[in-house]
């Protein structure tokens, strides 16, 4: 069984403007995926939709076989973990806390209400700090940390929600090099070692060819290539990245430079 499935999906918005056309897609279950595209492809649409932030238009989007549908929300979510570009941490809280918020959907709603949790979410939170590196920074504000901190305690989070999925959505467009470096790195050893599917929208070319099994290219809302880093060609770049009817376009120079 995959571990997301989407079929025939579109999504319209109120204003008219279609983000997906018509999406098929099968992700595998321990599998690092990586959704490549300009900005307005449609890949947070898309991701949002895995997660039930947003509600197809229609076709059906599928975690573990389950519909995503308003009814099973929380069920789901507690399958699937998001890791945010801008970190969407609570900035006046301990790093541990933000961590802790992670265990959420697995209490009961006056738990989640009250931030109740269990000495099981602590040893939880404590062993997601540890696989980030971050134990000793467990009682600092989360304001206090670099943007590189910040987002492995972001991921330290999804990991203490205990999920089947994690969905990234540009988690490194605000770090620095070095710290994109490190953030795609964990990812990847998530998916490795605990056997959780990981699927990222990226912007870069040279990180989605390192550290992906697939790539999915998206232009306009719809999917132009699906495939393996070996079969990224400068032919492939310009499917995904060319704008429809602009012949100087930015966006596929500055990929090209970097593949």
């Amino acid at each position: 069984m995959s571990a997301i499935s989407i079929q025939s999906v579109t999504k319209r918005f109120p204003n008219g403007f279609e983000a997906l056309k018509g999406i098929d897609a099968e992700i595998k279950s321990g599998s690092f995926t990586v959704v490549l595209g300009p900005s307005g492809a449609g890949k947070s649409t898309l991701l949002r939709l895995m997660n039930g932030l947003e509600t197809p238009t229609s076709g059906e989007v599928r975690i573990g076989g389950e519909s995503v549908d308003a009814h099973k929300l929380r069920h789901i979510r507690s399958k699937v973990a998001m890791v945010f570009q801008q970190f969407n941490l609570v900035d006046r809280l301990s790093v541990v806390t933000n961590v802790l918020t992670g265990r959420l959907a697995h209490r009961s709603w006056v738990g989640s209400v009250f931030y109740l949790f269990r000495k099981e979410d602590m040893e939880i939170a404590q062993e997601a700090l540890a696989r980030v590196a971050l134990t000793d920074k467990a009682w600092n504000r989360a304001d206090k940390l670099s943007g590189g901190q910040q987002q492995r305690v972001g991921i330290a989070r999804a990991l203490a929600q205990q999920p089947k999925v994690i969905l990234a959505d540009e988690p490194v467009a605000s770090l620095d090099p070095v710290s994109s470096e490190e953030i795609m790195a964990l990812l990847r050893e998530i998916c490795d070692r605990d056997g959780i599917t990981v699927v990222v929208n990226l912007h870069q070319v040279e990180l989605a060819r390192r550290f992906a099994d697939r790539i999915i290219g998206m232009n306009s809302g719809k999917i132009v290539f699906d495939g393996n880093p070996e079969q990224m060609t400068q032919s492939v770049l310009r499917t995904i990245y060319q704008r429809e009817g602009i012949e100087d376009d930015n966006s596929l120079d500055m990929a090209l430079a970097y593949a």
